[in-house]
């Protein structure tokens, strides 16, 4: 029997305001911070304080909802959410239930079957929680607490059970991830947690329409663990109801070490959480000429700067969805091609892909402070316009700008790269490889014609690379042919 997976996604975004979510503490980088450096009587909810409601993180939800074609609700509800967590001072959280700021919205994602949209079935702002370190020891264990991360500013962005392969729940991760970014509501640092994900998975046979028991996946911080707890979930349930056993409604955490998710607790339904209104903060009331202010501010989104990138510079799919990626990618591009508009746009984003990437994934540099700014990497292509210098030649050159910080020009003059595209130069190296390969010659002419490529070879090592491609596979070409008329 065939399968299919139900999937949907639960996103927590920590808002990138200056101050939490109901108070005036500052929201601080919990990897710099002393811990329980930034809390106050608010968000360490001692007895008779009162919350107020922060408008910069109103405004950035706003602004998600918007780019996510969400109805902004111009009347929302704060509630209380009861649970007890020893991260939760409060022991209740304030969030969002019934009435949240966003809803009904929808995320258009590309994967190698195309595009595909996933509705947002809702976003809605609530505070996070404090941050427990557990210590083992030989003479006793205990648990730590910060409470420097209680009450900052979260959006939760929840999908409808709209993806079905792990493909799909990565692509929309990174695409919300993207927006995020380029919204300037959410560094989408994972490794900081400043964004979170929790997939809830269920299975069914192929073909049928009965949605199944659900699992759902805690605090998964990485693509890499979202992708690897998802399939071992739909993996287990498979084989799960191969056996006929049957799924329990629970929630599930990830052990990364071992790649195997492991039981927290039987899921809470929502009536468990007894939510009520949160008696201190009145209705939330977004003026619908604020909401049109916001929405005339919003950057240029990833999808659409992908198909522009399509359409107007003629850029393939594949490689416009790498260039948008992050926005300081997108930016570069645009500026190589800016700093001279005769380059090719696909060549372009060709050596960004390729050659930039591959030095930031070794380097650990970012693009913004690469040693080699759009207007350097616009010279260094013209020049292999302009024959100057071959393509694998230019790739040494670039390794050397990254390197050093020095441009394509004084690189090339003073190691004297310049490519040789002299017809009489290159047929004498031609002329000299083939005499000296009589044997290998012969070779060519019994039927073993892959040996061009050997040949061509040969005269390239024999210029030091630095002969123009093209011009000696011309001439190679013309002299082989020559000599096999007159054998």
């Amino acid at each position: 029997m065939k399968y299919e997976a139900i999937i949907g996604l639960e996103v927590h975004a920590e808002l990138a305001t200056n101050s939490k979510m109901f108070c005036s503490c500052p929201v601080v980088d919990p990897t710099l911070a002393t811990p329980n450096s930034a809390v106050c009587p608010v968000c360490c909810g001692l007895p008779g304080v009162l919350p107020v409601v922060n408008e910069k993180a109103v405004e950035y939800a706003v602004r998600v909802g918007l780019a996510l074609e969400c109805e902004i609700a111009p009347m929302s509800l704060f509630a209380r959410k009861n649970y007890f967590y020893p991260d939760l001072p409060k022991g209740y959280q304030i969030s969002q239930y019934e009435y949240p700021i966003c809803k009904d919205g929808r995320l258009t994602i590309y994967t190698s079957q195309g595009e595909k949209v996933i509705r947002i079935r809702r976003a809605h702002l609530e505070e996070d929680t404090g941050k427990l370190t557990h210590v083992d020891q030989e003479d006793g264990s205990y648990s730590l607490i910060d409470l420097n991360r209680a009450g900052v500013p979260l959006l939760e962005i929840v999908t409808e059970p709209d993806m079905r392969s792990v493909e799909e729940v990565r692509a929309y991760a990174q695409e919300l991830r993207a927006i995020l970014r380029y919204l300037g509501v959410n560094s989408g640092d994972m490794e900081k947690g400043v964004i979170r994900f929790e997939a809830n998975v269920s299975v069914r046979p192929e073909g049928s329409q009965e949605l199944n028991t659900r699992v759902e996946i805690k605090n998964l911080n990485s693509f890499r663990a979202l992708e690897r707890a998802t399939a071992y979930q739909i993996e287990q349930q498979i084989a799960m109801m191969e056996r006929g056993e049957p799924v329990r409604l629970e929630t599930l955490g990830w052990d990364e070490t071992n790649e195997v998710t492991f039981s927290q607790r039987s899921k809470e339904e929502a009536h468990d959480y007894r939510y009520f209104p949160e008696p201190d903060l009145p209705p939330l009331v977004v003026d619908a000429a604020w909401v049109e202010s916001i929405a005339y501010s919003l950057p240029e989104l990833p999808r659409a700067k992908a198909h522009r990138f399509i359409r107007s510079y003629g850029v393939a799919e594949a490689l416009a969805e790498q260039l948008i990626g992050e926005q300081v990618i997108a930016d570069y591009f645009e500026d190589v091609l800016r700093a001279n508009s005769a380059l090719d746009a696909q060549t372009v984003a060709v050596w960004i892909t390729g050659e930039l990437f591959g030095w930031m994934n070794q380097s650990g540099e970012s693009i913004q402070n690469i040693k080699v700014p759009p207007s350097s990497l616009a010279a260094l292509l013209q020049d292999v316009k302009d024959a100057r210098i071959n393509a694998n030649t230019a790739k040494s050159v670039l390794v050397e700008m990254l390197r050093s910080g020095r441009q394509a020009d004084d690189i090339i003059r003073n190691q004297g790269l310049e490519q040789i595209s002299d017809a009489q130069t290159i047929a004498r190296l031609v002329r000299q490889t083939l005499e000296t390969n009589p044997k290998e010659l012969e070779n060519y002419f019994g039927g073993k014609e892959t040996l061009s490529q050997w040949f061509f070879g040969q005269v390239m090592r024999a210029a030091r690379g630095k002969a123009n491609p093209q011009v000696v596979r011309d001439e190679l070409e013309k002299q082989l042919q020559e000599r096999k008329t007159h054998r």
